[in-house]
């Protein structure tokens, strides 16, 4: 009993909601409702993904949120001179420079993740208002490409959705069935036998908090799509988010596990969380005891499963 609590508590977690959701509501069930809580957790979905890689080598990153709204700024401001590919990229190797430095800093340098990446969180937020301004910025007609991937579908299930699934199955592929992958949760495991055996812990490290740094600029401007602007206030309290998803996925944040289909499901659970609040006509303010509160009761039963299988 308690191996499949260990094992299948994230998706009776969800299983529960979807229960309670249901009863709540006659339009939770609904394509249209489904469709949007999958739209809305596309964002956050891909700062889960970065999130969980950094988790499972017993770090943290707090500057998803900033780094998504700098991606946002960036990809809205680029795109008029440059072009929709030359800005998204631009905007992606602006990520990436974030996650190198925090993960040079973090690897070679030997100070704390929660530190370093506390600094990179004000240092992107500040670079995103500085360079816009402040004020939101209209992709206009050179941004169409993105709006239309941010609005638009294929066979009824909008881009970010198909965007989120494929970054789900490559982090699985990758974390299941590759030797970084492994490499990464043994760093987490146990990082004194990992540098014993002549693995380069500092790229491994460093490499993980590249890909969080690109998976948080991709986020930014996933939201923008949907929206046609760019806004430094993007991704304001969004590592939360990410770093609940993963918690609740069941992965630990002493590091070495954690999977990206839990992951998924953690996503999932936070964003029927906030659906069914606003189904139930929740105040705003509301929401955020509510679901902090949730969140507790989640990770909870998570480590309830864990004293259980011990």
């Amino acid at each position: 009993m308690s191996s499949l609590l260990h094992r299948y508590g994230t998706v009776a977690i969800l299983i529960a909601l979807l229960i309670v959701a249901t009863s709540m509501s006659n339009v939770f069930l609904t394509e249209r409702n489904i469709i949007n809580v999958l739209r809305q957790s596309a964002g956050t979905s891909l700062m889960a993904v970065g999130m969980l890689f950094v988790i499972l080598t017993r770090g943290i990153d707090l500057s998803v949120g900033s780094i998504a709204a700098l991606g946002s700024v960036l990809s809205a401001i680029l795109i008029e001179q440059y072009g929709t590919g030359l800005s998204v990229a631009g905007a992606l190797l602006a990520g990436a420079t974030c996650g190198l430095i925090s993960g040079l800093l973090i690897a070679l340098l030997k100070l704390p993740p929660f530190v370093t990446t506390l600094a990179m969180m004000t240092v992107a937020r500040g670079l995103s208002l500085i360079v816009s301004t402040g004020k939101p910025i209209q992709m206009g007609d050179a941004g169409a490409l993105v709006t239309a991937f941010g609005s638009g579908s294929i066979a009824g299930i909008p881009f970010p959705v198909v965007l989120m699934a494929i970054v789900f199955l490559i982090a699985g592929v990758v974390l299941n069935y590759t030797r970084f992958g492994r490499l990464v949760k043994a760093i987490g495991s146990n990082v004194e036998a990992v540098r014993l055996s002549g693995i380069p812990v500092a790229f491994y490290t460093t490499a993980v908090y590249v890909i969080s740094g690109v998976l948080a600029a991709a986020a930014g401007i996933v939201s923008s799509s949907r929206t046609g602007i760019g806004s430094a206030n993007i991704g304001v309290g969004a590592e939360l988010d990410a770093i609940a998803a993963v918690v609740i996925g069941g992965a630990s944040l002493m590091g070495g596990r954690g999977g990206a289909f839990n992951t998924f499901i953690g996503v999932i659970v936070l964003g029927i969380i906030a659906n069914m609040m606003n189904l139930a006509r929740v105040p705003g303010y509301h929401q955020q005891v509510f679901m902090g509160c949730i969140i507790v009761g989640a990770m909870l039963l998570q480590y309830a499963s864990n004293w259980f299988r011990k």
